[in-house]
């Protein structure tokens, strides 16, 4: 019976290559799987959920490495880089689930992969969800786009009146000085010619012809005028000087808002892609359930090596790979035993000569 036993575990049977990947891609221990045969389509099952798991996740990584940085050639070798650790990282997470322990044990081993897990199909899902809803996508980054524009343009009009209201405010007291300087002399243009037409009013005499009043009132008209034209020539430079300075705020604003809107419209980055997508779904019912089971899936993708593992019976597969760690632990603690015990002797025997 202990022969048969021996011969039973020594056995090792054949895998083709396939099965070997799959296997491999489980995290199990190929030399103990070797040994139990009806452990390979569960193991093989588990393998192949964290290949694809990695495919998926290379593909994602691609994508979203694309949207940054627009070179195909450094999006792949990240895609590749990114799959593997994912691969790495999964095959981790399935392998340390030992099935030997009791049950509430083995909930408390599997509560942080099965976060670790979520977290990581959600990671997964982003990217590809941006590339399944592309379309809808590009056009919602648009719309953005343009509304960017738009509170652009309503900043650069605050900005505009702050920097030249000075300029502005000066201008309009001296347009108004002018205007007040014109009013004066249109009025003694006014009665003086009242007083040559003879009309009669509170500032005229009412006799017809250029008499002495009318003299006055033609010296008040040329001195009124004088007023303006000193006034206007007085006040050149400076008007000149505030209209460059506006001309320079307005020149400078659009310098500005040309180059910002230069940079908005190449508004097409991952981020700006993960706002597109969120707007959708707050806009779009059908869009939102269609995204949450998208990442529902790849969650579920990801979890499911665990939930496998840990849903399932006991088997022989386990009750080696025990045996193995035992083996190794035993054969640990014997040579510690051993050297501590022969620590021991070299001292009493060294103490022994000293006595001596």
């Amino acid at each position: 019976m202990k022969n048969a036993q021996a011969t039973l575990y020594q056995t090792n049977h054949r895998i083709n290559w396939f099965q070997k990947f799959l296997l491999i891609c489980s995290g199990g221990n190929i030399h103990i799987l070797r040994k139990t045969p009806s452990e390979w389509n569960k193991f093989a099952g588990i393998g192949g959920i964290v290949f694809f798991t990695a495919l998926f996740a290379t593909l994602s990584a691609t994508y979203a490495m694309f949207t940054i940085f627009d070179d195909i050639w450094a999006s792949i070798g990240f895609g590749i880089l990114w799959g593997l650790m994912i691969f790495n990282l999964d095959r981790y997470i399935v392998s340390s689930i030992k099935k030997t322990g009791t049950w509430w044990n083995q909930i408390l081993m599997s509560i942080p992969r099965l976060i670790l897990a979520t977290f990581l199909g959600i990671i997964i899902s982003k990217p590809l969800e941006l590339k399944i809803f592309e379309k809808e996508v590009n056009k919602q980054l648009n719309t953005i786009i343009q509304r960017n524009k738009k509170d652009l343009q309503t900043q650069m009009s605050g900005r505009i009146l702050q920097q030249s209201g000075p300029f502005e405010t000066e201008k309009k007291q001296i347009s108004d000085k002018i205007a007040q300087y014109q009013k004066s002399y249109d009025s003694a243009s006014v009665e003086l010619e009242k007083e040559i037409l003879g009309k009669q009013s509170n500032l005229t005499s009412g006799k017809v012809g250029f008499g002495s009043n009318a003299k006055r009132k033609q010296e008040l008209k040329e001195q009124r005028r004088q007023d303006l034209e000193n006034y206007q020539k007085q006040v050149a430079t400076r008007l000149e000087y505030l209209d460059k300075e506006i001309s320079k705020v307005y020149s400078n604003l659009e310098t500005e808002r040309k180059s910002t809107e230069t940079f908005e419209d190449k508004f097409n980055g991952f981020a700006a892609r993960l706002q597109a997508l969120d707007e959708l779904g707050k806009n779009s019912a059908i869009i939102a359930t269609a995204a949450a089971f998208i990442m529902g899936l790849f969650i579920t993708l990801e979890i499911s090596p665990v939930l496998v593992k840990l849903i399932s019976s006991v088997g022989p597969y386990d009750y080696l790979l025990e045996k193995t760690e035992n083996d190794f632990r035993l054969y640990a603690k014997e040579k510690i035993e051993k050297g501590n015990a022969l620590t021991d002797f070299r001292i009493d025997d060294f103490k022994d000569q000293l006595k001596t």
